[in-house]
């Protein structure tokens, strides 16, 4: 299905659930003039007892999930017993912001055993590697290679730009990090730990927002923060989620080689779900341990905040359509408020709505405090929970996504095609 936008205003991926909004209230209108009022109240109270008894459910999963949260982060790392040496494969493609910043955090490891990194490019005058020679000229003892490679084996610039990579890989432990993520000092340490438990092949991490200057930008890292990551810890925990997050992926050579390569995902949308899939198919398991990265989140507008969570909803739905169809329960507040709506403001209702933020209120604390993070804009999280609901909501209106400013469409099985202009 093509998703062309106009040359002047928003997509029609973001004008759509204005529209369905619209509708929605004319429909609303049209019964209120058509249908005898007695049948409208049933009607009504039906569809509000309907959303009402849905952020019920929303609020049980959230209260479940501020305690999930805690248990999770509060559980010991895994301790390497030995040191053995990691390269490091980072794709670049840009001069994206603090993008130096972020490549020192994983120059600054606390880890003993030899650590090679290698960055990738598709255009040897990338300006990407400005901040590749900056890095060198910064930490001249490090073992840096860059490779400039413009092969492509499918719409997955991503997977072609790691696939040439590993060519000139030295280490047996690869450790695959988006360029706009941030670690800690122990991050080698804590995930070489993990891959060496019994039965590990792969190690992903969650990860937080770190916000660029700016609103817009402020609100896209309070959606991971409070959306996505105890979404994701939830998910686990129950069983029902089997993440693999391509911000960071540790596995080893032997690993890589058992599952067929990389050169596999290449037309793959999800490529970092579909690698923690292969790995699992081959018998052994994904681990994610006690930590968390930090992501950048630089959409500065609002149109480019829609499109880029757009993106990683139809993503998650292309990867996981159950799942992804169940996660309405995870927005009790925008429910709550649909229910008090068509209730015509019923005081109940309108309790119900008050709960619902409470318990978000409540899991953004515990979030906040498992993380060590101050917690900043909190009065901003019925606007976070209302544009989240209707990201959601956006996500079942097309399959076209765009990636790096390249419009895809992505077919039942997640695969990406160049979607065809109209």
């Amino acid at each position: 299905m093509t998703n062309i936008a106009p040359k002047s205003g928003l997509s029609w991926s973001v004008r759509a659930p204005a529209c369905l909004l619209v509708l929605g209230v004319s429909a609303a209108w049209l019964l209120r003039h058509l249908v005898s009022p007695h049948a409208e109240n049933l009607l009504f109270d039906a569809i509000a007892g309907v959303f009402a008894v849905a952020a019920l459910l929303g609020i049980v999963y959230t209260l479940l999930a501020s305690w999930l949260v805690g248990r999770f982060f509060a559980r010991g790392a895994s301790v390497p017993s030995r040191f053995p040496g990691v390269t490091v494969v980072k794709p670049l493609h840009g001069d994206e912001w603090q993008l130096a910043e972020h490549l020192d955090t994983f120059s600054r490891q606390d880890y003993p055993g030899p650590i090679q990194y290698l960055f990738g490019v598709h255009d040897a005058t990338d300006p990407a590697l400005k901040s590749v020679e900056a890095l060198r000229a910064r930490y001249p003892e490090a073992t840096i290679t860059v490779v400039a490679d413009g092969r492509l084996y499918g719409p997955n610039r991503k997977i072609a730009n790691l696939v040439n990579m590993l060519e000139h890989a030295e280490h047996d432990i690869l450790c695959f990090a988006d360029s706009d993520v941030r670690v800690s000092r122990d991050y080698l340490s804590q995930v070489v730990g993990a891959l060496g438990e019994p039965g590990v092949g792969l190690v992903t991490t969650v990860y937080r927002g770190l916000c660029a200057p700016g609103f817009w930008s402020q609100v896209g890292a309070a959606m991971t923060d409070y959306h996505f990551l105890p979404g994701v810890i939830t998910g686990v925990a129950i069983g029902r989620a089997r993440p693999c997050f391509g911000q960071t992926i540790a596995m080893t050579r032997d690993t890589l080689t058992a599952i067929g390569g990389l050169e596999q995902f290449a037309h793959h949308l999800a490529e970092d779900h579909a690698m923690g899939e292969a790995v699992r198919r081959s018998g052994v398991k994904v681990a994610i341990p006690p930590m968390v990265v930090q992501h950048a989140c630089v959409e500065d507008t609002f149109a480019k905040l829609f499109t880029h969570e757009l993106r990683w909803s139809r993503t998650i739905r292309a990867a996981d359509r159950s799942g992804h169809l169940g996660a309405v329960l995870m927005h009790p507040v925008p429910l709550a408020l649909l229910a008090a709506m068509f209730s015509g403001g019923a005081a109940p209702m309108c309790l119900l709505a008050c709960v619902a933020l409470a318990a978000r209120m409540l899991l953004v604390r515990n979030i906040d405090r498992a993380t060590r993070s101050p917690t900043r804009g909190l009065f901003n999280l019925p606007l976070w929970d209302i544009l989240q609901f209707v990201i959601y909501l956006a996500s079942f209106c097309s399959s076209g996504v765009v990636w790096r400013g390249i419009r895809f469409s992505v077919d039942g099985n997640g695969m990406l095609s160049p979607a065809q202009e109209e």
